[in-house]
């Protein structure tokens, strides 16, 4: 919608300056009007729902309003306009709004008006965020003194009528709590209370409620950026940093986890008190779903685990004499689904970061594995579909996998996977590659 907007507006703008230009006239009447209609075009369109509201157009319905009103004003004032033409004047404000219309249009081009996915489920969703204060650790990103605080969104039945699993999603390395929206929609939608969590600095931004904003640390932005440079980073060291995200990531969600456990018998709140406390699963992107295989290892409460794209940090084990890393030798016996894109199925034998999630790991033979084919990194989260253009930019192009199809078929998988594990409805089973 964005995008045709714009070409509209440019081609108006150049047809009109060609028209002033050929007859040698400004027209500026025949531009008011045209203006007053743009603008109540533009509402209607909003009223209808064919222009779905949200900040996207923002930025264009002002100009748009400050353009009708100006030109109401000169209408109702109905000055004979005693400017004389001037060719360079009519091209110089037709560049200016030419200019003026690639800016407010700007956030629709990025952020696309789309098609949510499909969701399947009978339950209404509704949505809650809370700040949790962590009253045991002291936030290592700032020199306050201040407790590490972490945001949470719950998705879960609107309408509750028992009491349903709980699910904690941890985003990726800098991803938001709401990456995965279109998954957490879909669980909901079956009988899941679903928690995301932003884990603060390493979060892209997080917002708190009283409505604080914690951009993501420089630092650990560089130390992300460089984990994969060659010549940055020794094994050793890359071994260190990557305890360091896991430690943070896990006590993040530990704490999560242990707060919700506990509200979910002192607090009053309908969100807590539908949820089953004996039924837990986690799951999470990248970095998150690394964070997630850990807690599988850690915690004897939780079920099931999915693991969306992320090498298994926790079963790294650096060798100072060969000066790499190899596989834990430990069995993983929580339930696992591991759903991979092409940027890490293509490293799994070549890459010593993923050592551990080959294929060939018996301490991993009862992991179900799947390979999304045509897959790029994000792929499996939303950005795609929220910002085609940013997505492409991050990782690099565009995928060849068709994104409904994809985010679709991954909510499903993850879906039918947790019913399996956690509600013991239906078999989980799946093809090796989609």
């Amino acid at each position: 919608m964005g995008n045709l907007l714009l070409l509209i507006a440019l081609t108006f703008e150049i047809a009109f300056a060609i028209y002033c230009v050929a007859t040698k006239q400004n027209h500026k009447k025949i531009k008011n009007w045209i203006r007053i209609a743009a603008f109540i075009a533009f509402v209607m369109l909003t009223l209808s729902s064919v222009i779905e509201w949200s900040f996207r157009w923002v930025m264009l319905a002002i100009l748009l309003f400050i353009l009708a009103v100006t030109a109401a004003v000169s209408l109702i004032r109905n000055k004979t306009n005693t400017k004389k033409y001037k060719t360079s004047s009519i091209v110089w404000k037709s560049i200016m709004m030419m200019i003026a219309s690639v800016f407010v249009l700007a956030p629709a081009i990025v952020f696309p008006q789309h098609n949510s996915p499909k969701v399947t489920g009978d339950y209404e969703v509704a949505t809650a965020a809370y700040t949790y204060v962590d009253k045991n650790r002291i936030e290592e990103f700032t020199d306050k003194g201040d407790n590490r605080f972490v945001n949470v969104e719950f998705w879960y039945p609107k309408k509750a009528d028992e009491k349903y699993p709980l699910l904690v999603f941890s985003h990726g390395a800098f991803g938001i709590k709401s990456s995965n929206a279109s998954t957490y929609t879909e669980l909901a939608s079956h009988g899941y209370v679903v928690v995301s969590i932003d884990h603060p600095y390493h979060s892209f931004f997080t917002r708190s409620e009283d409505g604080t904003v914690a951009m993501i640390n420089a630092d650990y932005n560089n130390e992300i950026n460089d984990m994969n440079k060659d010549g940055i980073y020794t094994k050793e060291e890359l071994y260190g940093a990557i305890q360091k995200w896991m430690e943070l990531r896990t006590d993040d969600m530990n704490f999560v986890i242990d707060t919700i456990l506990d509200k979910a018998k002192n607090d009053n709140n309908p969100i807590y008190q539908q949820i089953n406390t004996e039924k837990i699963g986690v799951f999470g992107h990248s970095l998150g779903g690394a964070a997630s295989v850990w807690l599988g290892r850690e915690r004897n409460d939780i079920e099931a685990v999915v693991n969306i794209d992320a090498p298994f940090f926790s079963d790294l084990v650096y060798k100072k004499e060969i000066d790499d890393f190899v596989a834990r030798d430990e069995d993983f016996k929580t339930p696992l689904l591991n759903i991979y894109s092409d940027d890490v199925w293509g490293q799994l034998d070549s890459n010593s970061t993923y050592v551990a999630n080959k294929l060939n790991n018996e301490h991993f033979k009862d992991a179900s594995t799947v390979h999304f084919q045509g897959a790029n990194h994000l792929s499996l989260t939303d950005l795609p579909l929220f910002s085609p253009i940013l997505a492409n930019y991050i990782q690099g192009g565009k995928a060849d996998i068709e994104q409904y199809y994809c985010i679709e078929t991954e909510n499903e998988l993850i879906l039918q996977f947790f019913d399996d594990k956690l509600k013991g409805s239906g078999h989980f089973t799946s093809k090796e590659t989609y």
